[in-house]
C-alpha cells in the first residue's frame, strides 16, 4: 500500500508502545528495508537537549509552556529527520501528533484548535499514515511505571492517564488508518498482530 509510510505508535506509559515499535525495527532489519526510528519528546539533537528540560522530575513548566516545548522539539525533528527522510524510508515514531493532543488537550485541557494550528504550522501536510494506539488497564500501568526509571511524565495520577487514554481512543474512533493493540491481552499475539498489519501496509 506505501513504499516508505510513516508508521505511529502511541499510547500512555506502560502501554507497551516502545516495546512494538522496536520489534518492528528489528523486523525490518531483518527484512532489509530502509526505515529510520526516533521518539518523541527527543530525536535529533536540538529535540534531545529539550526533553531533558520537559522531562526532568525537577522541572515545574506551566502547561501551555509544556506544549510549547514539545512543539519546538517536534519542528526540530521535522526539519533535521524528518524532512529528509519523508518518502525515502520507513519512519517509525514513538508518540507523534497524536500524543500531543491526548496529554496537552485531552489531558490538561489546552486549546486542541491551537495544537492543531502549530502542527499544521511546523508539519506542512505531513502526516502519518498508520498509527498504532496502544491501551492498558490502570492495573497494569501503575505496575509496570513502579518497575522502571521514573520521568516527570511517569508521575501523574491515576485520573489523568485515564483521561488520556480516552484522549487517544477518541482520536482513532472510526479511522481506517488505525488500530488500537491491547496491551493487556497476550504480547506475542499483539506483535503478530502488528507485524501482520505493517506486511499489508508495506504490501510484504
Amino acid at each position: 500500500m506505501y513504499k516508505y509510510p510513516i508508521i505511529v505508535f502511541e499510547g500512555i506509559e506502560g502501554s507497551g508502545k516502545s516495546f512494538h515499535i522496536n520489534n518492528i525495527q528489528k523486523y525490518l532489519k531483518k527484512k532489509k528495508i530502509k526505515f529510520i526510528k526516533f521518539r518523541e519528546p527527543g530525536g535529533s539533537k536540538n529535540s534531545e537537549k529539550i526533553k531533558n528540560l520537559i522531562l526532568n522530575k525537577k522541572s515545574n513548566y506551566k502547561n501551555l509552556t509544556d506544549l510549547f516545548m514539545y512543539m519546538a522539539a517536534r519542528n526540530e525533528n521535522f526539519h533535521n529527520i524528518i524532512k529528509k527522510n519523508y518518502k525515502k524510508k520507513i519512519i517509525l515514531i514513538d508518540r507523534f501528533i497524536d500524543s500531543t493532543l491526548a496529554y496537552q488537550h485531552y489531558g490538561m485541557g489546552l486549546d486542541k484548535k491551537l495544537i492543531v494550528y502549530l502542527n499544521r504550522v511546523i508539519l506542512k501536510n505531513v502526516k502519518p499514515n498508520f498509527t498504532f494506539i496502544n491501551t492498558v488497564n490502570m492495573k497494569n500501568l501503575k505496575y509496570r511505571i513502579n518497575n522502571r526509571r521514573k520521568n516527570r511524565y511517569d508521575l501523574f495520577n491515576i485520573k489523568f492517564y485515564n483521561k488520556v487514554q480516552k484522549g487517544f481512543i477518541k482520536l482513532s474512533k472510526n479511522k481506517k488508518n488505525y488500530m488500537i493493540i491491547n496491551s493487556n491481552l497476550n504480547i506475542l499475539e499483539n506483535k503478530k498482530k502488528i507485524i501482520n498489519k505493517i506486511n499489508s501496509l508495506l504490501s510484504i
